[in-house]
């Protein structure tokens, strides 16, 4: 009698907790449907006062301001998919609301050259900017004759960027200090970055630019580099036991460096990952799960939040993924909510932006996740539409006063 009980009430509890599950965080955490979407700043186009929409940015948090920095926006031309490349820095000193431009253009001032698609992060009293690449169209240089049938048709123009692997620093966004003009790690985008144990860390990236705007022999990479100061930089490992990737997303928790999903590739889904992975020395790595729940995808974000991984937005095929993931260990994962950004439709999804969690505010403002512009544009809209699919919006999640 006694054990049939234990039974009941166990089922009862897996009920109640089932019930509940979608709208809350994993194994009790905080309750998510608590948390809304307020947009801080729409998208606008030809403001002098705000940076212009954009991809393939990054967003810093420095002496209780927040800063934008370079990115790539679609230029209006015959040239499918040219592109302008930023070298810009912008201040807030109201969470997102106002802005103020510091640094109009970085190389046209002598500095770093202008990029995409790079890393920012913050040490100590610096924020640091590290690789990426810029977007230069060229003529097709070679005959269609050895263009691969399944990329489609030979293009006119192809893709033809500089790759960096140049580290600068800042403490104000307007004077930058370069700290090493080429790290010995491969020059590279979409690579991934972090301050971990008082170090600078930099893995995986890629090389070359993808088929779908015209590249060839993308190079992916799964080594892991670290630095005090980013001026000297040490191999933690030069190949990860993860398979070689760009767009991972990495985190610090509870002492642990996590790698989060990424791709190789952005026209077969099967190219895109879900894993997640961690480590404490950048050497030793170890599978947290190799499918983490949410749907593979690139252009993705992830932050912490109250205790856990948040991860929401990228790009999907044939839409893009409406959904918002939340885990406390990187191994348990639940969907919390159908419509990130507010979306109705995946229209509405953006993929290449970037995202901060900042703890604290302006009238009592509790932890909250800011997101900053990027792309919905597709490899299937004619330029003069996908012109005007990327954001220069700021957003933020937070729980409901």
């Amino acid at each position: 009698m006694r054990l049939l009980k234990v039974v009941c009430y166990s089922a009862a509890l897996t009920l109640l907790a089932n019930s509940t599950l979608y709208a809350k965080g994993p194994r009790g955490g905080p309750s998510f449907e608590s948390y809304e979407w307020t947009e801080i700043r729409p998208t606008q186009f030809f403001n002098p006062l705000h940076w212009e929409p954009r991809a393939g940015l990054q967003a810093v948090e420095l002496h209780n301001k927040l800063f934008v920095i370079a990115g790539r926006s679609p230029k209006d031309t015959d040239i499918p998919r040219d592109s302008l490349i930023h070298g810009d820095v912008w201040v807030s000193h109201d969470l997102g609301v106002n802005w103020e431009e510091l640094l109009a253009d970085a190389e046209s001032a002598g500095l770093w050259r202008n990029r995409a698609y790079f890393e920012a992060v913050t040490r100590g009293n610096h924020m640091y900017i590290l690789g990426g690449q810029n977007f230069v169209s060229i003529p097709r240089p070679f005959p269609c004759s050895v263009w691969p049938p399944q990329l489609g048709p030979c293009p006119e123009f192809i893709t033809a960027s500089d790759f960096f692997n140049d580290v600068w620093r800042s403490t104000d966004g307007v004077n930058w200090q370069e700290m090493t003009s080429e790290a010995p790690w491969e020059a590279r985008a979409g690579l991934s970055a972090a301050s971990f144990k008082g170090r600078l860390w930099v893995m995986a990236g890629s090389q070359n630019d993808d088929a779908s705007i015209g590249g060839l022999d993308r190079k992916f990479f799964n080594d892991v580099w670290y630095s005090r100061d980013g001026s000297k930089w040490h191999a933690a490992t030069r190949e990860a036991p993860w398979e070689a990737r760009a767009g991972g997303v990495v985190l610090v928790k509870g002492g642990w460096l996590y790698l989060l999903g990424g791709e190789k590739g952005f026209e077969d889904p099967a190219d895109y990952f879900n894993d997640v992975w961690r480590t404490r020395n950048g050497r030793h790595w170890e599978l947290v799960t190799d499918n983490a729940g949410w749907s593979p995808r690139p252009g993705h974000k992830c932050s912490v939040l109250a205790n856990h991984f948040v991860c929401f937005g990228g790009f999907g095929i044939p839409g893009n993924p409406t959904d918002i993931w939340v885990s406390k260990d990187g191994a348990n994962w639940k969907q919390v909510s159908e419509s990130p950004w507010n979306a109705v439709t995946p229209d509405d999804i953006r993929y290449d932006f970037d995202i901060l969690t900042v703890k604290g505010g302006m009238g009592g403002m509790k932890p909250s996740i800011f997101t900053f512009g990027g792309d919905r544009e597709t490899f299937f809209l004619p330029p003069e539409v996908n012109f005007f699919r990327v954001d220069n919006d700021v957003w933020r999640y937070s729980p409901k006063d």
